[in-house]
């Protein structure tokens, strides 16, 4: 019969695996203008969804998107540029 007591050790986190890398941070920090404005777009959803919306509450939720959209634009195009060599001229 085998112990698993010395697989333990393989399986198990240790402290430091819970936390993100730099890496992982900067890629966050990087993507954070879209996911503020995909919040944005969610709420403006959410506020409409056991009502009709006005036109008040449709103007927002346009806002929204369009925010969503210039920001995925504006994340593609920075992308874009840290992938061309010399930069976009």
């Amino acid at each position: 019969m085998k112990s698993i007591a010395a697989l333990q050790a393989a399986v198990t986190a240790t402290p430091s695996d819970g936390e993100p890398s730099d890496a992982e941070l900067d890629a966050i920090e990087h993507e954070s203008p879209l996911i503020l404005a995909q919040v944005a777009l969610l709420d403006a959803q959410i506020m409409t969804i056991d009502r009709t919306p006005t036109e008040l509450d449709q103007q927002r939720i346009r806002r929204a998107r369009r925010r969503v959209l210039a920001a995925r634009r504006d994340l593609a195009n920075r992308a874009t540029t840290l992938t061309v060599p010399g930069g976009a001229a």
